[in-house]
């Protein structure tokens, strides 16, 4: 069944099938260049707090609300 939080279905299904944990399979299927080759998408460093805090909440980040744009970056990076 399908996850209405997946932007990506096809690519969070292969990234589980390769072993991902399904949080880490859903932050990268949900990335605004998900699935797309060419490295184009800005560094975190480069979005505002409120698209990195979106973006927290995308994935399902706990305690994001509280975190600062630095706290964010390291919670999106290292969870």
């Amino acid at each position: 069944m399908p996850n209405p939080k997946i932007k990506n279905e096809k690519q969070y299904q292969a990234l589980l099938v390769k072993g991902y944990s399904k949080e880490k399979s859903a932050r990268i299927a949900n990335t605004p260049d998900a699935g797309k080759k060419g490295g184009e998408a800005k560094r975190y460093e480069e979005w505002t707090k409120q698209e990195i805090y979106q973006q927290a909440r995308n994935v399902g980040i706990e305690g994001r609300s509280k975190m600062s744009k630095k706290e964010l970056i390291h919670a999106l990076r290292n969870n």
